[in-house]
């Protein structure tokens, strides 16, 4: 079952009715309110949406999903109007695991649909602790430290710091990155990348000296010398 917040009510009928026809279940909401009272009765396999609504808007919702411990593992498609750097940035940092655009073709909506199903259903529930020289991180409790001291992360500077974790000593590409963290391989948004990675070097302190500059490449997580890198 998926659940779509759309207050358009043309655009509620598209989105329904291209789910429908792919094969999915689906459930229409005005406003979050109503979203949120059902999903108290029914979780639904993902949500799809709107950020402009009346009421709390489709970030204040996503915030309300990701705290919520029944619900802060479906995954979200946000939509919307607003298609600048740092819209898009603002909604993926609350969690979003994808964004559409408006206006987007139904082949793409359906597309994004399926692709974020799919990456939901190859995670694993299996508890894993993944450690870097000074970092930990505890994929079961979704905490990270960096020697005593706990870090408070973003959802995407800690989606992005895994990646990281499990990829020590190897270089990532600003594409690699965007693709894996952001899914989509737009060259044109890597300066996302490097604010993330800025923010996330903060936040690790020390330990944040451990992501290495790669020039014109993309980043390292190594314990190397500099001039070894």
């Amino acid at each position: 079952m998926i659940y779509i917040v759309e207050d358009d009510v043309s655009i509620l009928g598209l989105e329904e009715y291209a789910l429908q026809n792919s094969g999915f279940e689906t459930k229409g909401f005005s406003d979050g309110e109503s979203f949120l009272k059902a999903c108290e009765q029914q979780v639904p396999q993902m949500a799809v949406l709107d950020v402009m609504l009346p009421g709390d808007d489709g970030i204040a919702i996503l915030g309300h999903i990701r705290s919520d411990v029944r619900l802060k593992h479906i995954p979200v498609i946000m939509v919307t109007a607003k298609s600048s750097e740092i819209d898009v940035v603002r909604g993926l940092d609350y969690g979003a695991d994808d964004y559409l655009a408006k206006p987007f073709g139904i082949m793409e909506f359906i597309s994004r649909v399926r692709a974020v199903l799919r990456r939901s259903e190859q995670k694993s529930a299996a508890e894993t602790q993944l450690s870097f020289g000074p970092i930990c991180m505890d994929e079961s409790r979704h905490s990270v430290t960096a020697g005593d001291k706990v870090v408070d992360l973003t959802f995407k500077e800690y989606t992005l710091l895994r990646l990281f974790l499990h990829n020590p000593e190897q270089v990532l590409t600003r594409e690699t990155i965007m693709r894996e963290v952001w899914d989509t391989d737009f060259s044109g948004e890597s300066r996302t990348v490097d604010m993330h990675i800025r923010t996330l070097r903060q936040k690790l302190g020390e330990a944040g000296d451990l992501i290495r500059t790669i020039r014109k490449v993309g980043y390292q997580l190594s314990e190397k010398p500099e001039d070894a890198v």
